[in-house]
């Protein structure tokens, strides 16, 4: 096995830590002796052994001379474990191969330089696009400590998400649900809007795929919506999170969602009278450990979050129908010339059933 076909590996192990590490990153670990496989692992939960731990433990033989990859760069302080760099150290490896360096201030290239002073040969850079991919959310976290957002939309060709009196289960097909119920499973938390919650009383849980539920976040400025909602009802409703006007977070209205096992969180407003998205994001990073959100609508929530330029990653699920009259995607969005129209970048297209999937990321 090569270094390309060792580090490929080591990502499809980190993928198996989805939607259980964070706030840590994805990591997996693959280690080699004669170009041969004697040990891997991944982080399989936050506060676990990291990848190089477990891989070393799984070893059929002694890693001492052995070549570790490993698409993040081994960490080198004491955390919930202890610094994998000293771990490798310890072992004496001969080789360590990294995908990216990590930007985490407690990291930022020490581990590297703890490996290179004891020794220990460092090659840095091996499938890097792959390896920042596939820890984006973790990347975005570091640097603006802030959820990295996805934006979700399901239309049809002329770009409606609804007719013109709100009829919109189902325009796209069971496939696309399917792979959006994946994409629940692996971010920390959903957010939609009152007048979806109200109109849809969404569950916005995982249960077309395998994996564990999201947080559930609805903006609610003034606490309208009834209790009765699922969302404020289920077995899940401790993991929702109603995002409020500071003026009313301690009213008579969020004591009763908080009585209901519901949480609250008051948020600023803006001059229109609704809530700050950045400070929504912030303060659910800081406070709920959310470091990845899906935004799932309506359309004045999508566009709402366009127009303040806050989505990583866009993804459209165009279903092969024109509706003409309906609601549109982001109906409510303010673009007087193309110069201020918001650009991304094509990232993968698929089609799922009779439907197009276009993933598109944030222009640079």
């Amino acid at each position: 096995m090569d270094k390309i076909q060792a580090m490929s590996r080591a990502l499809q192990l980190a993928m198996r830590g989805t939607g259980y590490v964070a706030p840590n990153p994805r990591v997996g670990c693959v280690i080699l002796k004669n170009d041969l496989v004697i040990g891997e692992g991944w982080h399989k939960k936050y506060g676990d052994l990291h990848a190089e731990q477990m891989a070393i433990e799984s070893s059929i033989e002694s890693v001492e001379g052995s070549t570790v990859v490993v698409n993040l760069e081994p960490c080198s302080h004491f955390g919930k474990q202890p610094p994998c760099a000293q771990l490798l150290i310890d072992n004496k490896v001969a080789k360590v191969i990294i995908g990216i360096s990590d930007p985490n201030p407690l990291v930022q290239g020490n581990g590297i330089a703890m490996l290179k002073s004891a020794g220990i040969e460092v090659e840095l850079g091996v499938l890097e696009n792959e390896c920042a991919w596939l820890n984006r959310f973790f990347l975005k976290n570091v640097k603006n400590t802030s959820p990295y957002v996805i934006a979700k939309i399901g239309q049809s060709l002329d770009g409606c998400i609804s007719t013109i009196r709100g009829e919109s289960k189902w325009i796209t097909s069971e496939h696309s649900r399917t792979i959006v119920h994946q994409m629940r499973a692996e971010v920390d938390a959903v957010l939609i809007g009152r007048v979806t919650a109200l109109k849809d009383d969404p569950e916005l849980t995982v249960r077309f795929a395998v994996g564990r539920n999201p947080k559930r976040v609805i903006l609610d400025t003034n606490l309208s919506l009834p209790l009765s909602l699922k969302a404020f009802s289920d077995s899940h409703r401790k993991e929702t999170i109603v995002c409020c006007s500071k003026k009313v977070a301690n009213s008579r209205k969020a004591e009763n969602l908080k009585i209901a096992g519901v949480q609250v969180l008051g948020v600023s407003e803006t001059s229109e009278n609704s809530l700050l998205l950045h400070e929504v994001l912030v303060e659910l990073y800081k406070s709920h450990q959310v470091t990845s959100i899906m935004v799932e609508g309506g359309a004045l929530v999508l566009s709402s979050f366009l127009q303040f330029d806050l989505v990583d990653e866009l993804h459209m699920f165009t279903a092969p129908l024109v509706i003409g009259n309906g609601k549109h995607s982001f109906n409510t969005l303010y673009t007087p010339t193309l110069a201020d129209a918001r650009k991304f970048v094509y990232k993968g297209v698929s089609s799922c059933g009779d439907d197009i999937h276009i993933i598109t990321t944030r222009s640079l």
